[in-house]
């Protein structure tokens, strides 16, 4: 079993920087990446610090600073309802926002590190819509027009495809992301009728371009909808450590074919002693079994986790995987 840690913010400590200042600068960023690369040699290389934040601000949105180490977020969002949503010019992956900055960051990396899996992170329909709109406003008109709003993100999802044909241009995959979308913030029922549409067309879009199935990456309690995930086609989830993860695994059981990376719990990667890190990695294996397609993941790394933890797991995992 491989070890997959998600290094995004964190990234920025091992430089000695803010998640601010590595998410605004091409430079810092690629210090911060390949010295995470350097140090953990992980799989894959997701550019970026605040992730979900890059398509919304490309389509106006104010990113503002947080203080200390805080991940960057949009606290002030530019769309009151679905009709100015559906009134936005897609935006321009060369010119808007940080996009472009994403991918030469990408470049970068994937000269200066031949063996890296580099991927540029692509979100998801609702992830967009709620940094476009807040969480509040969103929900509310999933609820009480859930037509619209299906329209509104299928919108959204057909403008992803430019922004996917220039990290393809750019030689460079995808890692796709929508963890806004799930469980409990939509039950299942408005997921299938309001998101699962837009986010089969966002990920054909995206498949279509690279020539290959992308993985689809959503936290959150997702084993109630995790039949529906599978039904666009991808080939990659992760198994959240906020879910039920024995019934998560259990309706893979009859997916072979799918890879599955199992979260441990990201308080105790960032903060447990090495024996509550220990009993985390043995935990998951211990569920996972003798399946073959899977790997042990983090979460999204906290800025302040200890290095030490992330090497001191690798090596454990890698010691046992040999046995």
């Amino acid at each position: 079993m491989d070890f997959t840690p998600s290094v995004y913010e964190h990234c920025a400590a091992l430089i000695g920087r803010s998640p601010w200042a590595v998410s605004r600068d091409a430079g810092l960023l690629f210090d911060a990446q390949a010295r995470a690369y350097r140090r953990y040699r992980h799989a894959p290389v997701v550019v970026g610090v605040d992730i979900y934040n890059l398509e919304a601000e490309a389509y106006g949105a104010v990113v503002d600073q947080p203080r200390g180490n805080g991940i960057p977020a949009i606290t002030r969002h530019p769309c009151a309802d679905l009709d100015d949503v559906l009134r936005l010019t897609p935006f321009d992956p060369a010119t808007d926002g940080r996009i472009a900055m994403m991918i030469e960051v990408g470049r970068r990396l994937r000269d200066a590190f031949d063996d890296a899996d580099v991927r540029i992170p692509v979100s998801g329909p609702f992830s967009i819509a709620t940094n476009l709109m807040g969480f509040e406003a969103l929900l509310c008109a999933v609820a009480t027009e859930p037509p619209h709003a299906r329209t509104a993100l299928s919108r959204l999802a057909a403008g992803q495809e430019r922004f996917c044909r220039a990290v393809h241009a750019a030689g460079l995959d995808i890692a796709f992301f929508e963890s806004a979308a799930a469980p409990p913030l939509l039950s299942p029922g408005q997921f299938d009728e309001v998101e699962l549409p837009a986010l089969r067309e966002a990920m054909a879009r995206a498949a279509a371009v690279v020539g290959h199935p992308v993985p689809c990456v959503i936290g959150g309690d997702t084993t109630p909808i995790l039949d529906s995930i599978l039904t666009t086609g991808t080939r990659y989830v992760i198994c959240p450590a906020e879910t039920d993860q024995r019934a998560f695994l259990a309706i893979l059981r009859e997916r072979p074919d799918v890879m599955v990376r199992v979260n441990m719990r990201p308080q105790i990667v960032a903060g447990g002693t090495w024996e509550q890190i220990r009993a985390e990695v043995d935990r998951i294996r211990s569920l996972v079994g003798d399946r073959q397609a899977v790997c042990l993941g983090t979460g999204a790394l906290p800025y302040e986790t200890p290095p030490d933890h992330v090497l001191k797991i690798k090596a454990y995992v890698e010691r046992k995987s040999r046995r």
